[in-house]
Order: structure tokens, then sequence, then C-alpha cells
């Protein structure tokens, strides 16, 4: 029986016969860290579950041989695994069917990839008590040699206290507590400018080329705050410490 450990914590399978679909998956859970495998057949999808090491199965329930739920009874026969079903839209039935055979959790087509990717989070921390959960606190933040303290509203980088607006303080925290992941400009809009998105502002991405600058590039010389094109900006993950307050 599949038991993801290590790094098969991070992978997905999409059991889907939408290669399209498939693919654009592949990309936007790539961001997020995630490694994702596709298969497009019913039967894929269980041989791969039950010979892979995933984390997660996104099963849709249409499928060209074996209907989605026929593979969730064959793998709910042997395997525990986390299982999160796309339904049709409306379709109720599916979505109530789906549960009382075991999926996890399901999403109704079409859906946006960011649904998708909080809805496997939110699974695999129901379905993985045993992982080490990240302590973070609202006082204090540190990722590789950034620190933030939000009660000082101090930032320092190596140690050295950083020279930040209001504004790039706030993108700091943001992007420090969500690192790895990335943000869209949308929530950091929101978030940290405190109004409604419109997608004609640019104005996040001149604070966040400010940030860049003084921040300067990462100790091993790569970027430390990425743009993904059409969706937000990522602080790239490396030797990542989150620290209690003192």
């Amino acid at each position: 029986m599949p038991n993801p450990v290590g790094g098969a914590a991070r992978r997905v399978l999409v059991v889907d016969d939408d290669t399209e679909l498939c693919q654009l998956l592949s990309e936007y859970l790539g961001t997020e860290g995630y490694a994702v495998d596709a298969v497009h057949t019913g039967r894929e999808g269980v041989e791969r579950t039950l010979e892979g090491d995933y984390a997660i199965i996104v099963l849709d329930v249409m499928l060209p041989d074996l209907k989605g739920f026929e593979v969730l009874r064959q793998i709910r026969a042997v395997s525990r695994q986390p299982i999160l079903m796309l339904t049709a839209r409306g379709d109720e039935q599916d979505r109530i069917l789906g549960l009382e055979m075991g999926a996890d959790d399901y999403l109704p087509k079409p859906f946006n990839p960011r649904e998708l990717s909080a809805r496997i989070d939110a699974v695999l921390r129901r379905s993985r008590p045993d992982m080490p959960v990240e302590r973070r606190t609202s006082e204090r933040i540190v990722v590789g040699d950034l620190s933030v303290d939000k009660g000082a509203r101090v930032a320092r980088r190596g140690g050295d206290a950083l020279d930040l607006t209001t504004v790039e303080f706030d993108l700091l925290e943001l992007l420090l507590r969500t690192a790895g992941r990335v943000v869209a400009r949308e929530e950091m809009v929101q978030s940290v400018l405190r109004r409604a998105f419109s997608p004609f502002d640019r104005s996040i991405d001149t604070h966040i080329s400010n940030l860049r600058r003084k921040l300067g590039p990462a100790p091993d010389g790569s970027d430390r705050i990425k743009g993904v094109r059409g969706i937000g900006y990522q602080y790239a993950l490396q030797d990542r410490t989150l620290s209690t307050p003192r």
C-alpha cells in the first residue's frame, strides 16, 4: 500500500483524459512546489496509484474506459491514498457518491487552478497528521538569511537592518510567510495595498521591483523573488527556517 513520505509528499498524480488540462495543472502545480504526473485512462490511474508513491490523486469522474468511481473503488479496496475527484459542475449526485465511496474531496469543473492547489493543501493537512508542521508566528519569520520581526517592524538581511517602506515591509512579510508558493497579484493588492484589485494596476510590480533591488540576490546568486507570468510572485524557497518570538 503506498505510503507517501519524504519527497513523495509533493508528488501528485492527475488522472484525466483532457491532455490540455493535465498540462495546465502540471505547469501551475509545479509553481506551487508539486511534481505532477498525468495519465489519461482509468486503468492507468489504478496501476500508477498502486505502483507509485504519490501524496494525492486528482481523479476525473468522466474517463474513456473505467468511470472515475470504478477507479476510486479499486483504489479504495487496497489503499487509503488521498483522492480528490473532479466532477461536472452542478452534478451534486456525483459529488455525494464520490464522498460516500471514500473520496477525500471534490472540485467541480471548470475550476481555477489556485482553488485546486488550495484543496490539495487542505486534503494533505487533514490526511497527514503525522507530518511535522512548520511553526509560524505572527511575530518573527526567518527564511534563509532574511528575517522579519512584525512586532518591531524590522527586516534584516544577514543581521543588517533593511531600509524598507511600509508597503515593501508588508510585501516581504507576505512573501516570506508563503515562501515557496506563488502569491497572486490580487492577493498582494488586497492584503498589502488594501484596495480592490484591478488588472490594469501595475503598482504592485513597481513595489516588487524596488524590494528586489533592496534585497539583492540570494547568497547563491539566484533571484530571491520570481515572477510567475499572469499569476503573481514567489519567494524562492532555499534554506528556510521559521522562528518563534524571542
